[in-house]
Parts: structure tokens; C-alpha cells; sequence
């Protein structure tokens, strides 16, 4: 097959699609790895926004402005956290 004589194609075939793994590395350890990494960001970003938050009812909003507009890349945090 072309993929497989091809120089360009026969590195691109070597390091993608006939990569040599171990049979125990599936989907779901490519899943599982993603979840990681999504729970590290939320926890980071979360801990960085309780910094700044406050609980109270009458300032609780005020708090979440302050993240926005006065924090440096606080929006940025908050929707990396939101998402």
C-alpha cells in the first residue's frame, strides 16, 4: 500500500496509525487521562476564583464583578471554570 512505501506517509503511517502500544492502553485510558486533566483545571481555577469570592448575600454578586472586571484574567478563570 501507498502508506506504507511512501517515505512521507511511511512516518506518518509508523508514529499514527501502526503505532506499537500495549493492548492494556484502550480508549478508556485515553478517557480516563482527559477526566484527569479536567478535574486538575477545575480544581486550580476553582481554588484561584474562592480567593477572591465571597459567600455573603448582599456581596456575593459584587465578588463575582470584582473577578471580572478587577482581577487580572479573572473572567478568563471563571469561564475556563464554568466550561
Amino acid at each position: 500500500s501507498l502508506r506504507k512505501t511512501h517515505p512521507l506517509l511511511k512516518i506518518a503511517n509508523d508514529a499514527l496509525i501502526d503505532l506499537p502500544a500495549p493492548s492494556n492502553i484502550s480508549s478508556w485510558w485515553n478517557f480516563g487521562s482527559l477526566l484527569l486533566l479536567c478535574l486538575i483545571v477545575q480544581i486550580l481555577t476553582g481554588l484561584f476564583l474562592a480567593m477572591h469570592y465571597t459567600a455573603d448575600v448582599s456581596t456575593a454578586f459584587s465578588s463575582v464583578a470584582h473577578i471580572c472586571r478587577d482581577v487580572n484574567y479573572g473572567w478568563l478563570i471563571r469561564n475556563i471554570h464554568a466550561n
